[in-house]
């Protein structure tokens, strides 16, 4: 019987938006309808009575109870007073242009860069306020602990897999990234108890990824998965969920995003696996920069 993932997923303090937005690729077409009326505006759906906002949604207000029910709501009053307090609690952007993170047609340069810095930093806070501390000691144990760390990712998720990897090699701990998913599988096949995989997609549904940390979970390694959404098909595979707080807007500006939420988790664990044994990473880190220092241009040279 496969075990239940630990998951680490807008629990308290990442509030309630974080988490329903985690929640949307999951539910019903009808139960989506309502969740994106009350993640665009929270304070205009705590107004409204169950029929207003069922009509608003094209739905029944079954549907709505339902909704509520799926996002662990015990009924539409309670979910009415939880937006409320989300409402009250939300950080607007500083460009009153910049609305619902979005990137409308006709927007100038200026209007584009106000709307991505507040998407990226919105990612980056959301995502930090929802990761739980307990799940993430618990993965740089096993990453400190591990004897070989493979990394795996694909697209955008990738790099972010890359960079984990380099982070880790550079304070010495035996890790790898294989772009190509034959080498990963076969990477995979290879591990065993006492190793860790860990699996970054922001859908949580790249085949390719699922595909190998499946492999890695087999041979009995700990396998982690970070993710945007905490019911995705990835988080099956994967003894530890650690999720991100992006979200799809125009030109995919929330898969930009991503980029960076999913950089801030790797870093926390990075910094979390080095500071184990400052002394040994501080040795690697310095070893690492002195090998490529004289590959660094000096302040006094000038290009001719």
């Amino acid at each position: 019987m496969a075990k239940s993932p630990k998951i680490s997923a807008s629990h308290e303090p990442g509030g309630l938006i974080v988490h329903i937005s985690g929640l949307l690729p999951s539910l019903s077409p009808a139960e989506q309808r309502v969740a994106r009326l009350v993640v665009s505006d929270p304070a205009d759906a705590a107004r409204r009575t169950i029929t207003d906002l069922a009509t608003a949604a094209e739905t029944s207000e079954a549907t709505v109870i339902r909704f509520c029910r799926s996002v662990g709501m015990d009924g539409y009053p309670q979910l009415r007073i939880r937006l409320a307090a989300e409402a009250a609690r939300r950080v607007e952007p500083p460009d009153a242009r910049v609305v619902g993170g979005d990137i409308p047609p006709g927007a100038d340069l200026a209007q584009i860069i106000a709307t991505i810095a507040f998407n990226d930093a919105r990612a980056v806070e959301e995502t930090a306020e929802q990761l739980d501390p307990a799940i993430c000691e618990q993965v740089v144990d096993a990453i400190a602990g591990a004897g070989r760390i493979d990394v795996y990712g694909a697209g955008a998720s990738g790099f972010v897999a890359s960079d984990f990897q380099q982070k880790l090699h550079r304070i010495g701990r035996t890790a790898f990234y294989f772009p190509d998913v034959h080498t990963a599988l076969t990477s995979a096949a290879l591990l065993g108890r006492g190793d860790v995989a860990v699996g970054i997609s922001h859908t949580g549904t790249t085949s390719d990824v699922i595909e190998v940390l499946e492999q890695a979970r087999a041979r009995g390694a700990s396998t982690v998965a970070l993710t945007n959404f905490p019911r995705s098909p990835i988080t099956e595979v994967a003894d530890f969920v650690l999720t991100t707080a992006a979200r799809e807007t125009t030109y995919r500006s929330g898969a930009m995003a991503s980029r960076l939420a999913q950089l801030t988790v790797v870093d926390c664990l990075f910094v979390g696996v080095a500071a184990r044994n400052r002394s040994r990473a501080r040795k690697a880190l310095e070893a690492t920069a002195e090998a490529v220092r004289s590959h660094r241009v000096g302040p006094g040279r000038r290009r001719a």
